[in-house]
């Protein structure tokens, strides 16, 4: 219309001002747990009436913080057992840019566990229908509703779960948001920084394992 406008098609926009009759989209914060419900999550997952491979696929994406998607279409060809390092290639990424991602002794466990189900496979987590391609990438969502969290967590609220412990915990607000794949708004420090992180990461994640299988066992513990 402004184009016709500026040519001399028509004299005025007749769409001038159209946005106001449209509602702000909302956004809406993904479901997740308090910190202190993690054993619950932990307790509900072992119990859980799912096959090995969404087990480990939601304790993956737990102990990575990763994405749903990120987590589900996971290849063994991105896992460096040799480093102990997850590289995810940039255009599975979000912000369009590759993460890569320490390997805690813990998410070693869960891949060599997998490795005896499709380590002759391409994908890290396969489809039980077509073991060929990857689970499908709300398998973890159905499940977890599935396990009695409907209405207060998604998969991808575990982030946020993620999030708010190691803040609690006191770690580098900064490192947290390296480890769940956000961009720096300071591009020039980001890319500096790509690098520098890994170890850095390395220990923060270490204690986020760790703190997931401390709150599994607690549940034991606790009756």
């Amino acid at each position: 219309m402004t184009f016709a406008v500026n040519t001399g098609l028509i004299f005025s926009n007749p769409l001038a001002g159209i946005s106001a009759a449209f509602s702000v989209p909302v956004k809406k914060k993904m479901l997740t747990i308090k910190p202190d419900e993690l054993p619950e999550l932990m307790n509900a997952l072992s119990y859980a009436s799912i096959t090995l491979t969404t087990r480990c696929l939601i304790e993956f994406q737990l102990h990575t913080m990763t994405r749903p998607n990120e987590a589900a279409q996971a290849r063994w060809d991105e896992i460096d057992f040799n480093n102990n390092l997850w590289s995810i290639p940039m255009e599975k990424m979000k912000m369009n840019r590759p993460h890569i991602i320490p390997l805690t002794p813990q998410m070693i466990s869960l891949l060599q566990r997998m490795h005896k189900v499709s380590g002759h496979r391409e994908y890290v987590f396969p489809a039980a229908r077509n073991p060929r391609t990857h689970t499908n990438t709300q398998t973890a969502n159905a499940a977890i509703k599935r396990m009695g969290f409907h209405g207060r967590l998604v998969a991808h609220g575990m982030r946020s779960l993620a999030s708010t412990t190691l803040n609690e915990q006191g770690f580098d607000a900064e490192l947290i948001e390296v480890s769940l794949a956000h961009i720096d708004k300071n591009t020039v420090r980001a890319a500096y920084n790509r690098a520098d992180y890994i170890e850095r990461r390395r220990e923060l994640l270490n204690w986020w394992s760790a703190h997931i299988v401390k709150s599994s066992s607690s549940n034991f513990h606790n009756g």
